[in-house]
């Protein structure tokens, strides 16, 4: 069985990660097959709007933590090919169609999707505050949600597919077996569009996203550094051996007085 499954018909390509015994975590193999089926999406003449979906009880799990221990360190393979999905390169409609669990990288993948559509009971997390020293800062801003639930998110609490429907995360919210048929009717609308009002209209509402402002951004950079790394290999074990991770927090426990803080980064470009 291919670890990315595909269809193609109509000017829609399915594209459906196939690692069901590991939850869909994004290990090497599923990252490169991901890339290349992606890339046939975007070069291709006669696809149009893709619909990205997963096989069995999940979507994504996120991170492939297995992986990650055997490296040594957390992050990206250098083996990684590029995936203009992920790298914010197509200029085509992308359909999440969140069959199941969507956790830390899964739920990012949702949230990079143009239009989403998920099972009722679905569970979705963005699981950076356990995995990193920084919890998932910006995911709940640029989806537009209220700061408290923008602040749960970013603490890595677990939210089902009905609460993110009502909070206007979701676009569709169905039954199991109407997952796919209704992914399609989304897509078909799609392309009964002029093919420069759907390529125009993409790029207008993309354009139109929040994202952090630049001293926002450089207070993530220093906030990610803010802590013992050793956590980040830590937490990994921890899940990985099915036990309470021991965290040391800061190497010196001053540090913790020392947070790094939009003033100080104001104060250090003179404004």
């Amino acid at each position: 069985m291919a670890i990315v499954e595909t269809e193609r018909g109509d000017g829609i390509m399915i594209i459906r990660m196939n690692r069901p015994e590991r939850l869909n975590a994004l290990g090497n193999d599923l990252r490169n097959a991901l890339a290349d089926a992606f890339c046939e999406f975007r070069d291709s003449d006669d696809l149009e709007v893709a619909i990205y979906t997963g096989t069995g009880r999940a979507f994504c799990a996120g991170e492939d933590m297995k992986e990650s221990l055997e490296r040594g360190r957390p992050g990206l393979s250098e083996t990684i090919r590029e995936n203009p999905f992920s790298g914010g390169l197509l200029d085509k409609v992308v359909i999440g169609a969140v069959n199941g669990y969507a956790m830390g990288g899964g739920f990012m993948l949702v949230e990079q999707c143009d239009l989403r559509v998920a099972v009722r009971g679905a569970i979705f997390e963005m699981s950076e505050a356990k995995r990193w020293l920084l919890g998932g800062y910006s995911h709940g801003h640029m989806n537009n949600v209220p700061h408290a639930i923008a602040t749960e998110m970013a603490f890595a609490y677990r939210f089902d597919a009905e609460r993110l429907y009502q909070v206007g995360f979701l676009n569709r919210l169905v039954d199991p077996e109407d997952l796919l048929p209704e992914s399609k009717r989304m897509a078909e609308h799609l392309l009964t569009l002029p093919p420069a009002s759907r390529v125009n209209t993409l790029a207008m509402m993309r354009a139109m996203r929040p994202e952090p402002s630049i001293e926002q951004k450089l207070l993530a950079e220093r906030l990610g550094d803010h802590g013992d790394p050793n956590d980040l290999m830590e937490s990994r074990a921890a899940f990985a051996e099915k036990r309470s991770p021991v965290f040391t927090g800061w190497l010196d426990p001053a540090d913790r007085l020392n947070t790094p803080s939009l003033e100080s980064i104001r104060q250090e470009s003179g404004r």
